[in-house]
């Protein structure tokens, strides 16, 4: 992909409050399951610092009409295992289809 469309998928993708990531969900999401989870779910190891949508990702969640910020829908992972999660269940990223 060339810098100006990056650019350009970058400024339709939006700021994180407008991707639904505002004070809401950090609120009701992320510091819940930094609570519950405080080491990583996958390699339980590490600290968790990032809470991540699972089993189903917040797109689809608002898909069904499910609420995304709903701690039973997440789990705490390290920021390593989170990447790697993600490049393997979401290729190509957040920009996927």
């Amino acid at each position: 992909m060339c810098q100006a469309c990056k650019r350009a998928a970058d400024l339709a993708r939006g700021d994180a409050a407008q991707r639904g990531y505002g004070q809401r969900h950090r609120t009701l999401f992320r510091e819940a399951i930094l609570a519950r989870d405080p080491v990583c779910q996958l390699c339980l190891r590490a600290l968790s610092t990032v809470a991540d949508h699972w089993p189903t990702s917040r797109r689809d969640l608002v898909a069904l009409g499910l609420d995304p910020d709903d701690p039973i829908y997440g789990r705490g992972l390290c920021k390593r295992c989170h990447d790697r999660e993600t490049a393997v269940n979401q290729p190509g990223g957040w920009n996927a289809r």
